[in-house]
């Protein structure tokens, strides 16, 4: 059932798909109903150039963003909550981006919580934070909220559907995408899961593969990549090391610093490091963190190794053409 301009419809259908997204958090801070704010879609809508930008967040849009307005000619200060920026990434990832920031000129501040948002004149924006202790108060010209996204699930009555949300609004599936209801699918960003658009598309795949080919397809041990599109990029994908070693796995890590690839030396952009993790005994990769030039295209020829489970010693010994950034592969793996 679904309400158009004051009329109620009654929708039927054999299969129904819940594909409604999300949209972005506004945390519940004191005062900040009541300053302008902007978010990843309205941000892109500015005519004038923020003289600063105070950036709430140092996940992907915060830094993504952060950083373009910064070579825009913004003063920008990025905020972020946790102790380091990109919370899910390995600590020295994290400090290299933040030392690749802060070079940019970007002020950033980890450890740091906000706890009230006020007017500082007509068009200034202060913020109180506290960061070890110590109170800061930070004043800006703009206001970027980017602390995550929640699901679109709140106005869509799933309980009339006999679906229970989680305490976060995400809809639970299986590994077919299906929820608990026969015949109801959530897909994308409704569902918990990595938000980014390849995974949507992929979760398509999956759910036209099993009702229109008849197949048996799964979101089980997928690899899901993504690309920071900082620059340099940060491409990942499959395991961290941080998350190799929570799991007790037996691990080698290979890493290389962007300084070493010629490719990147002629670029003039040496800035980052490589990382890929291995297993010593069956010698496939495990994942990779990519902070570099091009960093999304390098961990995908990666990808590309771990769907077809190389070992990594193909890599090391293979022949790719001199100077490309795929040449650095060579000296990635001799590194182990």
């Amino acid at each position: 059932m679904a309400t158009n301009g004051g009329d109620v419809l009654h929708l039927v259908a054999d299969k129904i798909f819940i594909n409604t997204g999300a949209h972005p958090l506004v945390p519940p801070i004191e005062g900040l109903d009541k300053v302008p704010r902007l978010d990843s879609t309205s941000i892109m809508e500015l005519t004038k150039l923020p003289e600063h930008l105070l950036v709430m967040g140092g996940g992907y849009i915060g830094l993504e963003f952060g950083q373009m307005f910064r070579r825009f000619g913004s003063q920008v200060t990025i905020i972020q909550r946790g102790g380091q920026l990109l919370s899910r990434e390995d600590p020295d990832v994290a400090e290299e981006l933040k030392k690749i920031l802060e070079e940019d000129g970007i002020r950033v501040l980890v450890g740091t919580e906000v706890t009230r948002a006020e007017r500082a004149g007509a068009e200034r924006i202060r913020l109180h934070a506290r960061r070890d202790g110590e109170e800061l108060l930070l004043e800006g010209s703009s206001l970027l909220i980017a602390v995550g996204r929640v699901p679109e699930s709140a106005s869509l009555n799933l309980g009339a559907a006999g679906i229970q949300p989680d305490k976060e609004g995400f809809i639970p599936v299986n590994e077919r995408l299906e929820t608990s209801v026969p015949g109801i699918f959530a897909m994308g960003d409704v569902k918990r899961g990595p938000a980014f658009t390849h995974t949507s598309y992929d979760d398509f795949r999956i759910l036209r593969t099993n009702l229109l080919e008849r197949g048996k397809a799964t979101t089980k041990g997928r690899l899901v990549p993504y690309t920071v599109f900082t620059d340099p990029q940060l491409g990942r994908v499959g395991l961290s090391e941080e998350e190799a070693r929570r799991e007790g796995r037996n691990f080698r890590v290979a890493k290389m610093p962007m300084s070493s690839v010629a490719r990147a030396i002629e670029l003039d952009e040496t800035r980052g490091f490589i990382k890929a993790i291995v297993d010593p005994e069956s010698e496939k990769i495990l994942g990779c963190a990519v902070l570099g030039v091009e960093g999304g295209e390098i961990m995908s020829m990666l990808e590309i190794a771990m769907i077809g489970q190389l070992s990594y010693k193909r890599l090391k010994e293979g022949i790719f053409a001199h100077p490309t950034l795929a040449e650095c592969l060579n000296n990635l793996f001799a590194s182990i």
